[in-house]
């Protein structure tokens, strides 16, 4: 079973016209509004500059198709000061009550553009030796938005530790026994005390959204096309069979590649089904010709009537769009092992 790529990818393209996303347009986080019948994509955007500043557009549709950029401006930029003051990055959204709630990777430093030859990149402020490695190193955070309507947002803190290089953040989009759950993947949580060789997805339930402290690992490498590192990339749908999510992994050529899992309604660190084989891999040109090759990365997804529609970043320049039918999904899950 594999994703459909849309024959129109890809969907959003860099715009020349507007200095912050000249150089690209990826990553984006999805929500359809069943009300309005309109599908939201709140992208990640770059800027061409040699720092690699980025920040996050909004787009509508209203089939999941074709869409349309909402302002000439971000809806979301950098701080002025703080732990996101040099970019914001990869966007997750769910919705609870009246609120949005996003969770984005950030920096401190600004990243600089990483293909280009390390004489030409950005050097970034270098702290003392004796500061943690995360620090000297630039590792990226991950923060929390709120939103009610993309004009105004509140900055409400780092929900992971700040010493860590902690990404790939997504939250559940309800409570389950009384609790927020989140799955995360922390760069540095690797070798015997962790379990794993190789940075991969844990879980973590708390009583508030910025007090997760304790984790479980939730899935680590098991497959051929799982060589390297491995995160959760779209908040869960609930099904009836699971919430169902999508995951990523890097293979031993470095393309990623993308598969799915099912969690359990009542307990979602525990695994009931999980692709043995990949869905999806970095194959068309827009996925392989860009700035990070062979990179197909989604961080939204929605459901319209029985289609799930995937929205993914290609090659960090492009937004691309691949589909496939809920059930479809869903009857190839239940016949892959946890």
């Amino acid at each position: 079973m594999k994703l459909e790529r849309y024959e129109d990818n890809p969907i959003l393209s860099p715009n020349p016209a507007n200095f912050w996303e000249e150089l690209a347009v990826f990553n984006p986080a999805a929500w359809y509004d069943r009300d309005k019948k309109q599908v939201l994509l709140l992208y990640r955007a770059a800027e061409a500059g040699p720092e690699y500043k980025c920040y996050f557009g909004l787009a509508v549709s209203s089939d999941g198709y074709h869409f349309e950029r909402v302002s000439n401006e971000p809806v979301f930029s950098p701080s002025v000061e703080g732990f996101d003051a040099s970019t914001v990055q990869d966007p997750r959204m769910i919705k609870m009550g009246d609120y949005f709630y996003i969770t984005y990777a950030c920096r401190f430093f600004p990243f600089g553009q990483f293909w280009m030859p390390e004489s030409q990149r950005y050097k970034a402020p270098i702290c003392p030796d004796d500061f943690p490695r995360v620090l000297r190193t630039n590792a990226t955070s991950t923060g929390l938005l709120l939103t009610k309507d993309f004009k105004t947002f509140v900055r409400a803190g780092r929900l992971t530790d700040p010493l860590l290089d902690d990404r790939d953040v997504v939250l559940f989009p309800e409570k389950i026994n009384g609790q927020y759950w989140m799955m995360h993947r922390p760069l540095e949580w690797v070798g015997p005390e962790y379990g794993t060789e190789d940075a991969c997805a844990w879980i973590s339930s708390a009583d508030d959204l910025l007090g997760f402290r304790k984790s479980t690992l939730l899935i680590k490498q098991r497959y051929p096309w799982e060589a390297y590192k491995l995160g959760v990339n779209t908040p869960p749908i609930k099904t009836e069979h699971g919430w169902l999510t999508i995951y990523h992994a890097v293979g031993s050529d470095k393309y990623y590649r993308l598969g799915a899992l099912l969690l359990d309604l009542h307990d979602p660190g525990k695994v009931l089904h999980r692709t043995t084989d990949w869905i999806m891999q970095a194959e068309a040109d827009y996925e392989v010709d860009g700035y990070y090759k062979g990179c197909v990365f989604p961080c939204g997804k929605v459901v319209i009537d029985d289609t799930l529609f995937v929205y993914y970043g290609a090659a960090d320049k492009y937004v691309g769009l691949a589909t496939c039918r809920v059930e479809e999904l869903l009857e190839h899950l239940l016949s892959c092992p946890a």
